[in-house]
């Protein structure tokens, strides 16, 4: 069952209130994040096989170099998109945003009713696509890889477990949700295969080690 979470001190009634929303919340349908399905554990350790092996190199990397978060449609953002892709009963206002709505976080369990708390991960970070070959790539191509909403690249998840995660790769960090593990692992390598991207050394081995049970 989804753990919640509360940011800000209560007083008596509006403790009483969040008990109450917190009851019919459990007795709801679980939101869960809508990634993209990624690829199935033989076909991620056929891509693995031939992604190219490499140490990682970071001179010049800035974030801004990979503009995120572009329009997708009308007044909505790429970060707006995916909250209302990743969560349930999601209300948007006149200008996209969430005011409204439920959020699984599927990479610690935790669920939250307020945007504020999500961060937009970029699965395979964006340091970490510059360290593996985005560097010799154009704006464009940056810009795309920051906003893919076809690939499983984007998902709504706790923004403390998000900025823990920082880009770091599965060497050094997976989701604490060991029931997703596979699922995550399997969405990095569709990622770094489709855009051509590599590993270094210890990121294939823990990649390699973590698919043999997916």
């Amino acid at each position: 069952m989804p753990r919640f979470y509360a940011r800000r001190r209560l007083s008596l009634a509006a403790a009483a209130t969040a008990l109450i929303s917190a009851a019919t919340l459990f007795n709801a349908p679980t939101a869960s994040a809508a990634l993209p399905t990624p690829v199935s554990g033989a076909t991620a350790r056929s891509y693995l096989a031939t992604l190219t092996v490499a140490a990682e190199n970071r001179t010049g990397y800035n974030r801004d170099l990979f503009p995120h978060w572009i329009t997708q449609s009308g007044t909505c953002n790429t970060r707006e998109v995916v909250l209302k892709r990743d969560g349930t009963n999601v209300q948007q206002d006149s200008s996209c945003a969430a005011t409204s709505g439920s959020w699984y976080s599927p990479y610690d369990g935790a669920t939250w009713t307020a945007a504020s708390d999500l961060d937009i991960d970029h699965l395979v970070p964006l340091a970490e696509a510059w360290d593996s070959g985005a560097g010799s790539w154009t704006t464009s191509r940056r810009q795309s890889f920051a906003n893919d909403l076809t690939r499983p690249q984007l998902i709504a998840v706790t923004d403390n477990v998000n900025q823990a995660k920082g880009d770091q790769d599965p060497a050094t960090w997976m989701p604490s949700r060991t029931a997703y593990r596979c699922t995550y692992v399997r969405a990095w390598v569709q990622v770094k295969y489709y855009y051509g991207l590599s590993v270094d050394p210890a990121e294939k081995s823990a990649l390699t080690n973590h698919l043999a049970s997916c």
